[in-house]
């Protein structure tokens, strides 16, 4: 990166995300399939270069939230097969079929307005039957007392007109979380999809070429609900992996300078609001970070970043462009140093838990002002 243009960056290691990818397949049964969710530009770590790794690594399918996404790939050249797992307005049934997109199909009314337009088209739109067993989002309703209805709709669905039913799945609520009730609820889940798959295939003769139903979570903690294809979200980027059995490692790391260094005395208010004041003399260091670049605010005065030779403990309220940390015990930190917020050494669990959310969140919230820098 130019000299010029170093404020804050985000380094992306194409090299860890690959070996994640190879360390998650080697991990699965023979013959099932891998889908690489890159939805949110590959929840911040660019949608284009990391699918054109999975597809050059050998990966099977992608999955994007909406067709701005899906075009996006198929514009930079992605030729594999890409699943939408939103909603796509009917009207763009054309778009899909000519750009061998597959849909996913979350109730009757959609399956038919698609079916209509892909009939009159004289084509055929792939699609992938969502079934909510649980997660309370999208899909057919299939639990409890929705169950035969549920069995009809979806059954009605896959022989409409137009419509190629080449896959079936459910999202899991609580597969990435420990202890007891959390597991009972994923293989509540988990049973109930595969009863329903049965019966769709001894009450309508309605079968699948592609069952999937486990995610980030069930991929590491549930190996045996891999099916015919495992779809890794976060695990692909180096997160979710908390036993360490795959050796997984981050796929970004955000870092910023040092811009400015200032000695307060004791009772020095420090940023927005007062929310800190020194109570000895201090060496406080301003980096050129802040909540416009994607650094929660909340976490204000909650949180360290790695530097040289330690950790500086963030100070006062993190503002739009930057924010402060303490440098006193850091004499070997100085302007122009680079302070990692999360990566290698400084762990993007402790900022999530700081904020009080999710490493999700905190990888999406990376802004595009922030540019992404790739090392391999």
């Amino acid at each position: 990166m130019d000299d010029l243009q170093k404020r804050t960056w985000a380094e992306v290691s194409l090299k860890n995300i690959r070996n994640n990818y190879k360390a998650i397949r080697s991990a699965l049964p023979r013959g099932c399939r891998f889908l690489g969710v890159v939805k949110a530009d590959a929840y911040g770590h660019g949608a284009l270069p990391v699918s054109m790794m999975l597809q050059e690594a050998g990966a099977d399918y992608l999955a994007v939230s909406c067709l701005d996404e899906a075009m996006e790939l198929r514009q930079g050249g992605i030729t594999m097969p890409i699943l939408i797992l939103g909603h796509t307005p009917p009207r763009y049934t054309q778009t899909l079929i000519e750009n061998n997109i597959s849909q996913t199909i979350s109730c009757f009314a959609k399956a038919s307005e698609y079916s209509e337009i892909a009939s009159k088209l004289g084509k055929e739109l792939k699609i992938h039957i969502k079934l909510d067993t649980g997660m309370s989002r999208l899909g057919f309703l299939c639990c409890k007392e929705h169950y035969e209805e549920g069995l009809k709709n979806v059954i009605e669905a896959c022989r409409l007109p137009g419509l190629i039913h080449e896959g079936i799945y459910t999202h899991f609520a609580v597969s990435d979380e420990e202890g007891e009730e959390n597991e009972e609820y994923t293989r509540e889940q988990f049973k109930l999809f595969i009863s329903f798959i049965e019966d769709l295939g001894s009450k309508g003769d309605i079968h699948f070429e592609i069952r999937h139903c486990a995610n980030s979570g069930a991929t590491i903690n549930y190996p045996e609900m891999a099916l015919d294809m495992v779809r890794p979200g976060l695990l692909l980027y180096g997160y979710g992996d908390t036993k360490g059995k795959l050796g997984l490692k981050p796929g970004m790391r955000l870092v910023t300078t040092v811009s400015t260094i200032k000695i307060y005395e004791p009772g020095t208010s420090v940023s927005y609001g007062r929310r800190y004041v020194t109570d000895k003399k201090e060496r406080m260091g301003v980096l050129a970070i802040g909540y416009a670049d994607g650094l929660p605010r909340i976490s204000s005065n909650k949180c360290s970043y790695a530097v040289s030779g330690g950790f500086a403990p963030q100070r006062g309220s993190i503002c739009m462009d930057m924010c402060m940390v303490d440098l006193s015990h850091l004499p070997q930190v100085d302007v122009g140093s680079e302070v990692e917020i999360f990566g290698e050494e400084n762990s993007i669990y402790k900022l999530s838990e700081a904020a009080g959310t999710i490493p999700y969140e905190i990888l999406c919230a990376v802004s595009k002002r922030v540019p992404r820098v790739y090392k391999d």
